[in-house]
């Protein structure tokens, strides 16, 4: 059961775009694959169309009162099952901040609670690295790290694998990652130079595909759909289908 922590300490990358359509995409082949929200600000619940969702019924319950994490699964029309978030998580940061042992609290609760096999498990954690965060970092095998397509996000990505060295010697374990290139603009030659940039620093750790920056992705969050649900002929829909089939040739969803 591959654990994915879906991670940029940037905001504005993608990241849960990258979270919701990786995972609608899995759908077809992993009926069971689950989507993980782990951010207070509640981006993947909201762009999924969970709304209005309560302190009990979120991820919060199992930081708070221990419920267990399959009891939190909720299905959704289009075939996505999510554990949603809710505000009420900025809480965990603010009371069990200093707490070392709650880091390691989602990683036993996946464990313990959620049916092994070989469906993915993708967690769209916070932009920032925190105990939320750390509880993703620790709980997955594998990271996919999404780089929009401009010079801050370049800059940044060096900071983002640095923290991911230090995380792999803290927690002795080695993060199977990849990275992919968000927001790729192809009438400019910037967002070019940003991807050889790339392929010099993370090598063959980068995908080959790019998501371009399209209205179609910008707006299917709005309506409360992954991208194939909402505009299944857009440049977001070829885009999120050849990333996620790239990703499974190279082994990345076992």
């Amino acid at each position: 059961m591959p654990v994915i922590a879906v991670f940029n300490q940037k905001g504005g990358v993608g990241k849960t775009t990258t979270t919701l359509n990786v995972g609608a995409a899995l759908v077809r082949k992993y009926p069971h694959s689950l989507l993980v929200d782990v951010d207070p600000q509640s981006s993947l619940t909201l762009a999924i169309g969970a709304r209005n969702v309560s302190a009990a019924s979120s991820l919060y319950a199992f930081f708070k009162d221990t419920t267990p994490l399959a009891q939190l699964v909720q299905e959704q029309p289009s075939g996505l099952r999510l554990i949603p978030a809710s505000l009420d998580l900025s809480k965990v940061e603010a009371l069990h901040g200093s707490d070392a042992a709650i880091s390691r609290r989602l990683k036993e609760g996946i464990q313990s609670s959620l049916v092994p096999g070989n469906n993915p498990i993708l967690i769209d954690c916070c932009p920032m690295l925190g105990v939320l965060t750390l509880n993703a970092l620790i709980a997955a095998s594998h990271v996919l790290l999404p780089v929009s397509a401009d010079y801050l996000s370049l800059e940044g990505a060096a900071k983002l694998q640095s923290a991911l060295h230090v995380l792999e010697k803290r927690l002795d374990k080695r993060f199977v990652r990849r990275v992919v290139t968000t927001r790729f603009d192809a009438r400019r030659r910037l967002s070019y130079e940003i991807y050889r940039r790339l392929q010099e620093r993370f090598g063959s750790s980068l995908c080959e595909t790019v998501i371009t920056e399209s209205v179609s992705l910008a707006e299917s969050p709005m309506h409360h759909k992954d991208i194939f649900a909402y505009a299944p002929g857009s440049q977001g829909a070829v885009d999120y289908a050849a990333l996620t089939e790239e990703l499974a040739a190279g082994n990345f969803f076992k």
